[in-house]
């Protein structure tokens, strides 16, 4: 059967893809081991990625107090109750890693809100 032009074209790139996968698999480990290189090489104390590592000694707790009013989840629909669920576990975590974390407290926590956070987020409960 004869094969079409573009047919042909599209096996050729094909086979070329493929013969220079270990081509293209070596130079991605040659760069990973590059950048790695550089990080050890020069230490970087500033570097915000390393928030989970530092030590909790030197997280000072601020007077701040944060307050989430959650009375009005009954003139909410769903969307928005589950929307606001991932704000607030967003707004948890934020704190926990920050260096000056405030005091984060939900008020009137039930109807909706309650039951979409039972449902699926079980360790909610340990958030006091």
């Amino acid at each position: 059967e004869p094969m079409s032009k573009r047919q042909r074209k599209k096996l050729l790139k094909q086979k070329q893809w493929e013969e220079q996968k270990d081509l293209r698999r070596q130079k991605r480990k040659e760069k990973r081991q590059k950048r790695k290189l550089e990080r050890q090489s020069k230490p970087d104390f500033s570097n915000e990625g390393n928030d989970r590592k530092r030590m909790r000694k030197e997280v000072v707790p601020s007077t701040l107090r944060l307050i989430v009013d959650c009375s009005f989840d009954n003139l909410m629909v769903l969307k928005d109750v589950k929307k606001l669920h991932k704000q607030i576990q967003r707004c948890y975590a934020e704190n926990r890693k920050a260096f000056h974390p405030v005091q984060f407290y939900l008020t009137s926590h039930g109807g909706q809100l309650k039951n979409n956070m039972n449902e699926n987020d079980k360790g909610w409960v340990n958030w006091k």
